[in-house]
């Protein structure tokens, strides 16, 4: 018989490591060199116990957690415990190789010692605007292969018992065209682990390591009852949902197919059936597809559950090795959150089939762009990764939420004036992208419009993109959000639409740069949708009383 846990301690120390975990984000972001941490939040933190379980986690950018789960156990694989010291970071990325789900993505990890004894793990991870690779930001739909996007690093040793490896250092400083962001933004990743490390071990000093490990152990148990008990809401049964990448060429397309059985407290993915995996960076690695299933089957079942490996145990995620969703070396993987967001669709639809009163419709990933050169202002190369946030689908009693970021990504878009700061351009427009919501008795959330006036010479610009082909899905009558686009001079005679994935474009110097993100499909037939939330749209200038009329309304049950 397991012995009783104090659920107020235990709720105690949950915070507590919660609270941990938020100081980490904190100190990661107010420290970091680069306006891709330090302004979008493109990072996340977390605590884990000494098996690797995840049993805190900062509420940031949920598919970080693929980079994450699965990274203390291959730390663990490779060294075991008699190597590990206090002081000891690890570093890795690569998704192959128990190091993360792209190669931006750098993990950090400090194994957590009181008295001795291993407790836990604080690790964190921080987009880095360049390591490497074919294009700058090492992140491009283009890409064919994982050779050519950036540098590749297996857990290994960054820190020795506080001491740096200069030499690991130096590599990832080599292989990066802006090193000197990289040395702020991992130097801001070690005193984010400090910072973690001090707290744990202040609070396991407290209650003491048995004590605590009880505690957080039923945390986790309880964690598991709770959403086995939101599952077991739902009816029984197998429920099958399909969307669509774009494919190898242009016109073709490659499914995500997905089979939900939802059986007694557990939920079951298959993905079989999927298309192969692409010759392109649209891939899903595995751990990618864990962390975006976790993630929207939180939002829609129990969305306050907590954030830990106790309601992971609830999932089988099974998916084909060498399909999209389960790629295998070599394929490139650098735009899976792109991906991530249709794949977050598929599995939207088919909860929403087992859960028709919370359904949700299709939803508009952000757009993906890297701007490079060298700025006038200072004469220095940068890189501008920067990503823009699509639109929400409507819910089956509520309408979507616009300019934000869908399922399991989670950053910022770059304010206009960090952006203007740090680099030559000026943004000229930043708007919610009218009538582009997906028309329904609730309609979907806006895409957004955003202008960019290159002010330098050199500048080149990668575009990674997805739903400019296929849009977000409506649903029971509802409509499609609009589709996204790249728009090269708009509004110009000499207006150019730009490919969905390209890389190495030049921009003129007072050339202007349109980035238009997709919007979130309908719920419902428009022509149910109330007299009064049409004119409300009318008044906020999302639609015009033409298509307002056209869309939404019969007969006269519109005035202007």
């Amino acid at each position: 018989m397991k012995k009783a846990i104090d659920p107020i301690k235990s709720e105690v120390i949950a915070r507590f490591l919660l609270a941990t975990a938020e100081e980490m984000a904190a100190t990661l972001m107010r420290t970091a060199f680069s306006p891709n941490i330090k302004e979008r939040a493109d990072c996340s933190t977390a605590i884990f116990d000494e098996a690797g379980e995840v049993i805190a986690l900062a509420q940031r950018v949920p598919i970080h957690l693929g980079s994450m789960v699965g990274a203390v156990s291959e730390i663990l694989k490779r060294f075991g415990l008699s190597q590990l010291r206090p002081g000891d970071m690890f570093i890795a990325n690569d998704p192959y190789n128990g190091g993360g789900t792209h190669l931006p993505d750098i993990n950090v990890i400090a194994p957590v010692f009181v008295r001795g004894q291993l407790v836990a793990f604080v690790a964190n991870i921080a987009h880095h605007a360049d390591v490497g690779g074919m294009v700058p930001g090492s992140e491009a739909a283009v890409c064919k292969s994982i050779y050519q996007e950036g540098l590749r690093i297996p857990p290994v040793r960054i820190l020795n018992e506080g001491k740096l490896n200069r030499d690991v250092f130096e590599i990832i400083l080599l292989n990066s065209r802006t090193p000197d962001e990289r040395v702020g933004d991992l130097n801001a990743q070690f005193a984010a682990n400090t910072v973690g490390t001090r707290s744990v071990v202040q609070l396991f000093e407290r209650y003491g390591v048995k004590s605590t490990q009880e505690a957080i152990a039923g945390y986790l148990d309880f964690t598991e009852r709770r959403f086995r008990a939101a599952i077991n809401r739902l009816p029984k049964g197998r429920y099958e949902s399909e969307d669509f990448l774009d494919g190898n060429a242009a016109g073709e397309l490659c499914p995500i197919k997905l089979v939900l059985t939802v059986g007694k407290g557990r939920l079951h993915f298959d993905f079989t059936g999927s298309g192969k995996q692409l010759e392109s960076a649209r891939n899903i690695p595995y751990r990618a597809l864990l962390a975006t299933a976790y993630t929207v089957a939180k939002a829609m079942l129990d969305p306050e559950v907590p954030a830990n490996a106790g309601y992971y145990r609830t999932m089988i995620i099974h998916a084909p090795a060498g399909s999209v969703v389960g790629p295998v070396p070599p394929a490139a993987i650098g735009c899976r959150s792109i991906s991530a967001s249709v794949l977050g669709d598929v599995i939207a639809h088919a909860l929403s089939k087992a859960m028709p009163k919370q359904a949700l419709a299709g939803s508009g990933p952000h757009h993906l762009f890297v701007l490079s050169g060298t700025d006038p202002r200072n004469g220095v190369y940068f890189v501008d990764y920067e990503t823009v946030a699509g639109g929400m689908g409507a819910r089956a009693n509520r309408d979507g939420v616009d300019g934000v970021r869908v399922h399991a990504s989670g950053s910022s878009n770059l304010p206009a004036e960090a952006l203007e700061h740090a680099y030559p351009f000026r943004i000229e427009r930043y708007a919610l992208w009218d009538e582009s919501s997906g028309p329904g008795q609730f309609r979907g959330g806006a895409g957004v419009v955003r202008d960019y006036r290159v002010l330098a010479d050199d500048i080149v610009v990668s575009l990674s993109s997805e739903r400019q082909n296929v849009a977000s899905p409506g649903m029971l009558g509802g409509g499609a959000g609009a589709c996204g686009a790249f728009i090269l001079n708009p509004d110009t005679a000499h207006a150019q639409v730009l490919p969905s994935a390209a890389a190495d474009i030049a921009l003129p110097r007072n050339s202007v740069l349109r980035i238009c993100t997709p919007a979130g499909a309908g719920y419902g037939d428009p022509k149910k949708r109330t007299i009064a939330a049409v004119q409300s749209d009318v008044l906020q200038n999302r639609i015009t009383p033409e298509y307002a009329t056209k869309v939404y309304l019969e007969g006269d049950r519109y005035e202007s």
